[in-house]
């Protein structure tokens, strides 16, 4: 028998955590990101640009052939991959990494949950999309327009699917989770944006000198645990801090 996690983003940063987290506790793991780690064998990497929605839909399309229905006890989809975008003011920012963003962010997640929901129809085992929300999702920052929209529109996306599968015969249960400020290359990217382009900067900064980021082996020691012990409730938007 056997629990099979896929996540995105899982070369670096948080999504390596996890993966890390999730193998070390009985999972079969299977990472989908842009770059591969040589040295990550006990994870199953699949390289695909998740802005690309038909690469996408053939990665996690061609992983579904390689799992088996009778054997799978648990099957989760941590929707982990994002991007902080341009930090800037919106008119400042071009059309072009507007739309990346928003791809990789919210219109990916999309994709992959809805293919996950039909890849695993009629599939008896427990199911569960987990997404790597934020607190930028209900507190705006200027100069963050596309990651705190992308961020809304993945938690709204929790709240209707949840209600959708809530009434199918073992549907699949899905949760957005806000991991907190976390040492990863999201954050030097923030710290290291010129005042002039984000007014907030300097609490950024703080973060950092003040040692307050959390590093990415805590934070998914943390959801592993919550997800363990069945606190991931179906529709649930959670910080992980208040737990």
């Amino acid at each position: 028998m056997e629990k099979i996690v896929i996540i995105t983003g899982g070369s670096k940063g948080l999504g390596l955590g996890l993966a890390k987290e999730y193998h070390k506790n009985g999972y079969r793991v299977i990472s989908i990101a842009r770059s591969k780690i040589e040295k990550l064998y006990t994870v199953e990497q699949y390289q695909c640009d998740l802005s690309n929605l038909k690469e996408a839909e053939a990665t996690i399309t061609e992983i579904f052939t390689h799992l088996d229905k009778v054997t799978t006890t648990h099957l989760t989809l941590i929707n982990n991959a994002g991007d902080l975008g341009t930090v800037n003011t919106l008119e400042n920012i071009d059309p072009t990494s507007i739309s990346y963003t928003i791809q990789v962010n919210l219109i990916a997640p999309l994709a992959l949950n809805s293919l996950f929901i039909k890849l695993s129809k009629g599939w008896s085992c427990k199911k569960k999309i987990i997404n790597i929300s934020s607190g930028a999702a209900v507190n705006p920052y200027e100069s963050w327009t596309m990651y705190c929209a992308s961020k809304a529109g993945l938690d709204m996306m929790t709240k209707v699917v949840s209600k959708e599968q809530k009434e199918i015969k073992n549907g699949v249960k899905i949760i957005s989770l806000y991991p907190g400020i976390i040492d990863t290359d999201m954050q030097a990217l923030a710290r290291n944006t010129p005042k002039e382009n984000f007014k907030s900067v300097q609490r950024f900064i703080d973060f950092y000198e003040d040692g307050e980021l959390s590093t990415p082996k805590q934070v998914a020691q943390k959801i592993y645990h919550l997800d363990n012990t069945g606190e991931l409730k179906n529709g649930r938007i959670l910080d992980i801090r208040t737990v």
